[in-house]
């Protein structure tokens, strides 16, 4: 995958937006469009940046990630939205129209695998992300 990969991170929590931001400038072929506080923000930036993938929290106010996922899906269907959480299970993320679902609280590496493998919605197993800002430090850019 030679293009840039343009993303929307959706998270309540600025601790985690900013921990996945960290990490992901550390990788050329991500660019970070935009970030979001509920699901509400994330169908708009949605709307106005129209990325390749959305990271969305599934827990979060105003409106949930999984709601949010839906109404993504549903009016912009080629963009990819890959649900994190610690919380809820992956067939409810999947039902949601997710094309993946990542736990938090590991290693960044599946995460990174995810966003780069583009496969069809479903075919993905759980994966994993460290999202607090601790780990950052860790990664090294490829």
């Amino acid at each position: 995958m030679g293009q840039t990969i343009r993303l929307v991170v959706a998270d309540d929590q600025a601790s985690a937006r900013a921990g996945l931001k960290a990490v992901l400038a550390n990788y050329p072929q991500f660019e970070v469009l935009a970030d979001a506080a509920n699901g509400q923000e994330a169908i708009e930036l949605v709307e106005r940046w129209r990325p390749d993938v959305v990271l969305m929290d599934a827990r979060m106010p105003v409106l949930d990630g999984l709601q949010a996922t839906q109404v993504i899906k549903r009016r912009w269907p080629q963009t990819r939205v890959v649900v994190l959480s610690m919380y809820v299970a992956r067939a409810y993320a999947l039902a949601a129209g997710a094309d993946a679902f990542l736990l938090k609280g590991a290693p960044v590496e599946g995460l990174l695998a995810e966003l780069m493998a583009g496969e069809p919605p479903g075919s993905c197993e759980v994966g994993y992300v460290q999202d607090n800002i601790g780990a950052v430090g860790s990664v090294t850019a490829r």
